[in-house]
């Protein structure tokens, strides 16, 4: 039987509104996406998603755990392994469900798709997949994040009232964000706690643009042990038409993340320009190159001198203006849609 392409199934409940692409048939379910998981995972229902799709060639599942399905191929992606490498900054409901279902769902897939060679390292080394069957296929950055004119960027700044000059952390509060350290690096910076503050710290800020995850109540904690409550701007959430603005505005991006499986936010800030602190740890080094400065996540003293280098050094400044963009342009929507479209047909 010839078709034009693999049916597969791409649009859910959860998604956006507004039609899709005219070669995409969305396929609603009866039941929002949490029911199905239950039913799917933790009941283990035997309900094939073909009840409500139709025949499939390919069944495509880009969140960790796949559905019952009578597809010839199967694919899941895995995103990363965090909760199994650190499983001590992973929510414990999270981490008992994924280490249940994900090794099922690795055993009926036909292929794997990893956002990065570290994800496929600790697949093969954690999980006894093969080699052969991880495809790794980064995500993208938006073409929206690049670097910006003043008179775009600072009609943001007056709105959201952002300070003149800023260190910038995007993503969820939680654990393995690694923001306790963040915040008591920036008291070094600033010289908080009768420290001796470094003289381009004048004036500085730390912005954390996130909302709350779980076991937050740390990084709060900091804040106010610290004293540096004046310097700090919890924005609790930023817009996505908002973000490329806010990055611009940045002095620096900081990111001392514990584990990523690609990290969105880093390259991000580098697509815009901005410098960028980061850890050296799992994807992060593979994704940023060498335009970002990378530091050992738990070393507090590395992160504030890198976060001080990043703020004071015109020459560094300069290069990632250059670089930043250059190394984001690596990673293109186009080129994974490419790459996921050729795995279906292989």
């Amino acid at each position: 039987r010839r078709r034009a392409g693999p049916r597969v199934p791409s649009r859910g409940v959860s998604d956006p509104p507004g039609p899709p692409p005219p070669n995409v048939r969305a396929a609603p379910t009866p039941l929002p996406p949490r029911r199905l998981t239950q039913l799917w995972h933790r009941l283990r229902a035997p309900i094939p998603v073909e009840l409500f799709t139709g025949p499939l060639d390919v069944l495509h599942e880009p969140d960790f755990v796949l559905p019952p399905t009578r597809a010839r191929r199967r694919i899941v992606t895995i995103h990363d392994l965090s909760y199994m490498v650190h499983p001590e900054c992973a929510l414990p409901s999270v981490a008992r469900y994924l280490n249940g279902a994900v090794p099922r769902s690795l055993a009926r897939a036909d292929a794997v798709v990893a956002d990065s060679h570290a994800t496929r390292r600790d697949l093969e080394r954690l999980l006894g997949v093969e080699p052969g069957r991880v495809a790794v296929i980064y995500p993208g950055v938006g073409p929206q994040f690049r670097p910006l004119a003043p008179e775009v960027t600072e009609p943001v700044r007056r709105r959201l009232g952002l300070p003149e000059r800023f260190i910038l952390f995007v993503s969820t509060i939680e654990p393995r964000k690694n923001l306790v350290r963040l915040v008591e690096a920036f008291a070094r910076l600033i010289g908080a706690e009768g420290q001796a503050g470094r003289p381009a710290a004048c004036g500085l800020h730390l912005v954390i643009a996130g909302r709350k995850g779980w076991l937050y109540e740390p990084v709060f904690e900091a804040i106010a042990r610290l004293g540096v409550e004046s310097r700090v701007r919890m924005l609790d959430f930023v817009n996505d038409s908002d973000l490329p603005m806010v990055y611009n505005l940045a002095e620096a991006f900081a990111y001392p993340s514990i584990y990523e499986g690609f990290g969105f936010p880093p390259l991000e800030a580098l697509a815009c320009g901005t410098p960028v602190v980061a850890s050296d740890s799992s994807s992060l080094p593979e994704a940023l190159g060498d335009a970002a400065l990378l530091v050992p996540p738990h070393d507090t003293g590395a992160i504030a001198a890198a976060l001080e280098r990043a703020i004071s050094d015109p020459e560094l400044r300069s290069r990632v203006r250059a670089a930043g963009p250059e190394q984001a342009r690596r990673f293109t929507w186009e080129r994974a849609a490419r790459q996921v479209l050729d795995l279906y047909r292989s």
